[in-house]
């Protein structure tokens, strides 16, 4: 029994130590593309990428069908602050209906400080938006990093976990988990494809986004017999 214990202990202590690994990766990684975008050694890389996505002879027009553009603006908005309140807002009502309300805070709060410390970094790296071609989309913000590809990540990362949590087989486990990834990166993609964003940015919001998903939720898992999560799972099942 207890050597049972030890295994379990050193099995959770070894994951804890590669999830510390990993964001200390994802830190440098972001340290080093700031670095470069801050320097401009990335901007022949981010031109090549945005002119590559319009029409050479009229950059207004993207590249693709002529009905692309339309398709495109929708899949952007599930990306912006508006959409994903929504979403944080109904899934929060959800969670206190199911007397999960701990893990409700872990969703609003990590969802809330994901977009302050989006806006803190947008004003201290305050990159302009690209000129490179004429933009498809209203934008005000400054470009670095991506908010909709940042904000994106944590939210619908964050919300995949709690799925995932909650599903019993592998197979909806890898469903879950795909599904929120590609919510992300169908929101990156559009904002270098309607030209509001550089690769750059979107590839930064990305980083930062499944960084901060990922300590936040680390932090709940770490003190979870103290916030009662897994009490509450079990309470709601």
């Amino acid at each position: 029994m207890t050597g049972s214990w030890r295994t379990r202990r050193e099995r959770r202590e070894l994951i804890w130590l590669f999830a510390g690994l990993g964001l200390c990766l994802l830190l440098l990684g972001f340290l080093t593309l700031a670095g470069a975008v801050t320097e401009g050694d990335t901007q022949a890389f981010d031109t090549r990428i945005l002119s590559a996505l319009r029409d050479p002879v009229n950059p207004s027009r993207p590249v693709g069908p002529a009905w692309i553009e339309e398709p495109l603006i929708d899949l952007t908005s599930i990306g912006g602050p508006t959409v994903l309140w929504l979403i944080v807002v109904a899934v929060a009502g959800f969670l206190v209906l199911q007397t999960r309300y701990r893990t409700a805070i872990v969703v609003v709060l990590t969802s809330a400080t994901g977009e302050l410390l989006n806006m803190a970094m947008k004003h201290l790296f305050n990159r302009p938006r690209p000129t490179i071609v004429p933009h498809l989309r209203a934008v005000y913000s400054t470009s670095f990093p991506s908010g909709h590809a940042m904000e994106s990540a944590i939210v619908y990362l964050t919300l995949g976990a709690i799925l995932m949590r909650a599903a019993e087989s592998r197979v909806t486990k890898i469903y879950i988990l795909g599904l929120a990834v590609l919510l992300t990166v169908l929101v990156g993609v559009t904002r270098v494809y309607l030209g509001v964003h550089y690769p750059t940015d979107v590839i930064a919001g990305w980083i930062v986004g499944f960084f901060w998903a990922s300590v936040c939720w680390l932090v709940a898992q770490r003190f979870e017999g103290a916030t009662h999560i897994q009490a509450e799972k079990e309470k709601s099942a």
